[in-house]
């Protein structure tokens, strides 16, 4: 098993740079940089405060010495291979960096938007299993009925519907767009939250998460309730149910005790992954439809504003998370499932 673990976490290095690289090297050629962009508000700036009467704009121009004294606070003034290993350096001592807009580390800023986004990811996991897994076993003991088939057409249009598009039709009907004005448009609690009492600091909360949770979740019933509905039907055509309900078996029994047991294998050794996918799957959309300042929206306008130690730490975090997670899900397989041997997963 050790060895195994070793091979894999070896393996995840060469992964690791060959992201980074790619996302250095398209940055090059990316237009409009952190330089150009300081340059851009700087001459915004002159001209809003220099110009005279009738609107007329003064002073536009900045020189020379203002630009090389900005690729020199950016790094920018050594050439790409010299930068390149000062951020793998940095990187490999966990060290992102600090934004160059918002004056933070990289650090403090992930962990200042994470509230939201976990909020969010919680929810949507936490309901997506506890609805979709009763249906799906649901589904599989009526296969083929009118409520299979009602519920799978239901459950496939809700996946069909893009969740950002699903969320602009919740605040029109909801969020005071053209109807009703039912929910909060913007943040998790109300600003009054803090002089709330604790049953209305709850209240508050679930009032504000419902439309994006809503917009969230509804896409993602599909693939959970068809993956259960498909693992139980593959486990009740086996030869081992045969024998059960020859035995005399009552069918409560054997599929509560004998079917529910195997075919919930692939739900268990794919929650680690769910786990983190909720969190970051579908974050941008939701978080700028509904003005919610988590990881989502800080990776959009870090892009927007060519904030790069953003970006690349933001995308080597995540990266990691993400191999890290298929690790766990992978070791899941051998812990749940005792079939299954680390030399299979090595092949």
């Amino acid at each position: 098993m050790w060895s195994y673990i070793l091979k894999r976490i070896l393996l995840m290095i060469p992964t690791l740079i060959g992201v980074l690289t790619l996302t250095f090297v398209v940055i090059q050629f990316v237009p409009g940089g952190p330089v150009e962009q300081a340059v851009h508000d700087l001459r915004r700036g002159q001209s809003e405060g220099g110009g005279g009467g009738f609107g007329l704009r003064t002073h536009t121009g900045v020189d020379a010495q203002q630009v090389e004294q900005l690729k020199k606070l950016y790094g920018f003034d050594k050439p790409p291979l010299q930068r390149y290993v000062l951020m793998l350096g940095k990187f490999a001592r966990f060290d992102l960096g600090e934004s160059y807009f918002r004056h933070q580390s990289v650090w403090s800023l992930i962990v200042s938007k994470l509230p939201v986004s976990i909020s969010i990811g919680l929810w949507t996991f936490f309901i997506t299993y506890l609805i979709s897994v009763p249906l799906g076993i649901a589904k599989a003991v009526k296969n083929g009925s009118k409520f299979d088939v009602a519920t799978s057409l239901i459950v496939l249009v809700g996946f069909a519907i893009p969740g950002f598009v699903l969320g602009v039709l919740l605040l029109v009907l909801f969020g005071g767009g053209s109807f009703w004005q039912l929910f909060p448009l913007r943040n998790l609690t109300s600003d009054n939250w803090a002089t709330l009492s604790l049953g209305g600091k709850i209240l508050d909360y679930l009032w504000h998460i419902t439309l994006p949770v809503t917009a969230s979740v509804v896409g993602s019933f599909a693939i959970i309730t068809m993956l259960t509905k498909n693992a139980f039907l593959d486990e009740i055509r086996k030869q081992y149910v045969l024998t059960a309900r020859a035995k005399g078996l009552s069918e409560r029994r054997v599929l509560w005790k004998h079917v529910f047991r195997n075919a919930l294998l692939p739900l268990i050794v794919g929650f680690p992954a769910a786990f983190i996918g909720a969190f970051f799957t579908g974050s941008l959309l939701i978080e700028t439809l509904f003005s919610l300042d988590g990881l989502g929206l800080l990776s959009y306008e870090s892009v927007v504003r060519r904030d790069y130690p953003v970006v690349l730490g933001t995308l080597y975090l995540f990266t990691l998370i993400g191999l890290a997670t298929k690790l766990i899900s992978d070791l899941c397989y051998v812990w749940v499932d005792p079939r299954i041997q680390f030399e299979q997963l090595e092949r």
